[in-house]
């Protein structure tokens, strides 16, 4: 009698069969669903594998895409050995193993091709480690990320292989990855079709999470096929991809401020909701609200910090997530406000000009003089006091002197920045006239 950990009577696929997404993986890149941009003819890999010059490789893009799958095949194509280490779980140790495997291979006249999945995990002097395997062909790095390598992989990496962005599915590519399923498993899911829109919005891009959904669906019983509701209460909606310190976090609530900035006001309530189900801290968006008042609106509508602040405040005492609310309703305001940047991009020329004249002091006239030495040397000399002058306005000059007045502060003629407008070319008609007098 077999004892309890005998596995010797069960055939393996039986016991544990193989995942509805391991057997329909494509077994030659023209199976592969997506990616055009990289793999059709006159694309980079399609036009490397023509002329017979696969570089090394950096595949960038969202989890459940086919990076891993695109490297497998690449080695395929090329008659490489296929190597997959993971940058989590792969120490310098391991590497060394790898590349010391690699040159045995070499020499016997096999190549290599090392695909490293996460390889924005590995430090800077492990990923200084593949430069010379790389540089002398020992391997064919293909290194997959989620992130941006523009900020996660070293210059030098970056120099010795070529980034390819690999996208998201959209929902015609993932129905063909869905009509490859059923004709695996032989029968069509038990889905109405607004249910099978709904699993493709679940997917969310993600052609491997996509599968796994499909199996389980097959799995079930049901008398009829399902609608979205039936669906939903039997499935769990995937949380979406959102990485609050990394390339998602930049991107969205980049999308968020050039909404508010273009006036769109449906745009930016769902970069805002997008980035609180994310799981984004709400005290991080008010100040970044906060940050586009300032910026962007200015003194177009001087009231709108006000209401920023007011919302922050708001949250402060409420929380999440009523107080999320109070971010919307700012978030709106701005949206419709004014647009103005003036007092912005006059602030940024004051920098460079102040940074431009170093240590220029203010001219003696409008410097206080409280010592008898002080007025020896001038200082308050010719000062004129604006309260006596005609208008209440002098005109004097208060840049430093040898520095040329320069017109830092432009206004729009939007909101209140039009009466500002005024305000400014009213005083400059009246400086003029002091000045020819």
């Amino acid at each position: 009698m077999a004892d309890l950990f005998d596995t010797g009577a069960a055939e393996p696929d039986r016991a544990m069969p193989r995942p509805l997404a391991d057997r329909l993986r494509p077994q030659s890149l023209a199976e592969v669903v997506g990616q055009e941009q990289v793999l059709g003819p006159d694309a980079p890999l399609g036009v490397m594998l023509a002329s017979g010059a696969l570089s090394s490789l950096i595949f960038w893009g969202p989890p459940g895409v086919g990076k891993t799958t695109v490297a497998r095949l690449l080695a395929q194509e090329t008659d490489l050995h296929f190597v997959q280490i993971s940058a989590i779980f792969t120490g310098v140790p391991d590497l060394k193993k790898v590349f010391e495997a690699a040159k045995l291979r070499r020499q016997n006249g096999k190549g290599t091709l090392l695909f490293v999945d996460e390889i924005h995990r590995f430090n800077k002097a492990q990923q200084d480690g593949f430069l010379p395997h790389m540089e002398d062909g020992t391997i064919l790095l293909v290194g997959a990320t989620t992130e941006n390598p523009s900020f996660e992989l070293n210059a030098a990496l970056l120099s010795r292989a070529q980034v390819l962005v690999l996208e998201r599915l959209d929902a015609e590519q993932l129905e063909r990855l869905i009509e490859r399923a059923e004709q695996d498993l032989g029968t069509a899911l038990p889905l109405t079709d607004q249910a099978r829109r709904s699993l493709l919005e679940m997917a969310d891009g993600d052609g491997r999470a996509l599968l796994n959904l499909v199996e389980q669906i097959a799995a079930w019983s049901v008398d009829a096929p399902l609608d979205p509701d039936g669906l939903s209460a039997r499935l769990m909606r995937r949380a979406a991809k959102y990485d609050k310190s990394g390339d998602e976090h930049y991107n969205l609530i980049s999308a968020l401020h050039k909404s508010v900035r273009g006036s769109d006001p449906d745009a930016a309530l769902y970069w805002l909701a997008r980035m609180l189900t994310g799981g984004e801290d709400p005290r991080y968006l008010a100040r970044r609200i906060t940050r586009m008042a300032v910026e962007d609106i200015g003194l177009a509508d001087p009231q709108a910090q006000s209401i920023c602040l007011h919302a922050w405040e708001v949250y402060e005492r409420l929380g999440s997530p009523e107080g999320e609310l109070a971010l919307a309703q700012a978030v709106v305001y701005l949206a419709l406000a004014p647009k103005s940047n003036g007092a912005y991009v006059g602030y940024k020329a004051a920098m460079r000009l102040a940074k431009k004249t170093g240590s220029e002091p203010p001219p003696k006239h409008i410097l206080n003089a409280p010592t008898a030495l002080m007025k020896d040397q001038g200082y308050g000399a010719g000062y004129a006091y604006d309260h006596d002058a005609e208008d209440g306005f002098s005109g004097q000059d208060y840049f430093p002197d040898g520095v040329e007045r320069s017109e830092l502060y432009q206004p729009v003629e939007r909101g209140f920045e039009r009466e500002l407008k005024k305000r400014l070319d009213y005083f400059a008609n009246l400086r003029a006239k002091r000045l020819e007098t």
